[in-house]
């Protein structure tokens, strides 16, 4: 059995995330202390008990959830310093969709848990602050023809591109306003089923936020990173990113290139994996993989029952 341990992104995050797994777990509360101690301001009491409008907060929203993943993860592992070996045992590979990538690469011993979560609290800063453009969910077209729709109605100062390939017949589009508006009109008569505008602040994983990636570079300059133990597929290419160099390029680009998520499981499913564990908040991603690869096993740890269960899988 060869399995990915894949970590979910912005959207999963819940009131109430992480707080049954934290009562039973002294690993998930030393994440959550150590996520604590590095912001100077409890991100456990956020993603315990909210308030909503807070924890949805871009800036807040993703040191919350890497920080929930990571609890999880040492949870299941049994103390933050097993994390490494743990997924070295379990898994061949890791993945994480936008913001879980970070998460990924903490499971991976590329970066410290410490060093994840103050990053993505820069990250969720510096892409709160852009403010233009917006995106939009295109359900029910073909991913080449969204492709062709985005470019012919881009100009040079207005263009759109596509942000998430999530799953066949589910892509998000991004960019200038008046640019998503010409291919939501576009796409809708090249027969997407809906075109949905999302509540967001600016258009993520577009050429916008150029600014906001390169201001994250140099936070990621100053993070100690390591080549991971495993391979961390990555979001820009869907290939594996095997050293410091690679990651360190990576992380800043991400926040202007499109997430490759239905890449990143081909690649995966082609590798030999059969079985995706998520890890963290919600259920999403098994979600769109199952919609990806139909025969793939997909199995979701978000709580004390669902770890139990699958440790149980494990020792059968």
């Amino acid at each position: 059995m060869r399995q990915a341990f894949v970590f979910p992104g912005q959207g999963a995050q819940s009131v109430g995330m992480g707080r049954e797994i934290a009562q039973h777990s002294s690993a998930a509360r030393a994440i959550y202390a150590l996520a604590d101690q590095a912001l100077g301001w409890s991100v456990s009491t956020l993603c315990f008990a909210g308030p909503e409008a807070e924890l949805t907060a871009t800036e807040n929203t993703q040191p919350a959830l890497v920080a929930t993943s990571l609890a999880v993860l040492a949870a299941l592992a049994g103390d933050i310093d097993q994390i490494v070996p743990y997924t070295r045992q379990h898994a061949v590979a890791v993945a994480g969709h936008s913001l879980g990538e970070y998460s990924a690469l903490v499971a991976a011993g590329s970066i410290s848990p410490v060093a994840a979560i103050q990053l993505v609290r820069q990250r969720g800063l510096l892409m709160a602050a852009a403010t233009s453009g917006s995106m939009a969910a295109v359900i029910g077209l073909d991913d080449d023809t969204i492709d062709q729709i985005c470019q012919r109605v881009s100009t040079l100062d207005a263009a759109v591109v596509v942000a998430n390939y999530n799953s066949p017949g589910q892509t998000v589009i991004s960019g200038a306003v008046s640019a998503l508006e010409a291919a939501g009109e576009a796409l809708k008569a090249a027969g997407a089923k809906r075109v949905i505008p999302l509540k967001v602040s600016a258009a993520f994983h577009s050429p916008l936020m150029h600014d906001a990636a390169q201001a994250l570079a140099a936070f990621v300059a100053s993070t100690p990173i390591s080549a991971p133990a495993i391979p961390v597929i990555s979001n820009i290419t869907a290939q594996p990113l095997r050293t410091a160099t690679a990651i360190a390029e990576e992380l800043p680009a991400q926040v202007e290139s499109a997430v490759r998520w239905v890449s990143t499981i081909e690649y995966l499913v082609a590798d030999g994996i059969t079985h995706f564990v998520e890890i963290g908040a919600g259920n999403v991603l098994s979600g769109l993989i199952k919609r990806i690869a139909p025969d793939a096993i997909t199995t979701t740890i978000t709580d004390m029952a669902s770890l139990e269960a699958y440790r149980s899988q494990q020792t059968a």
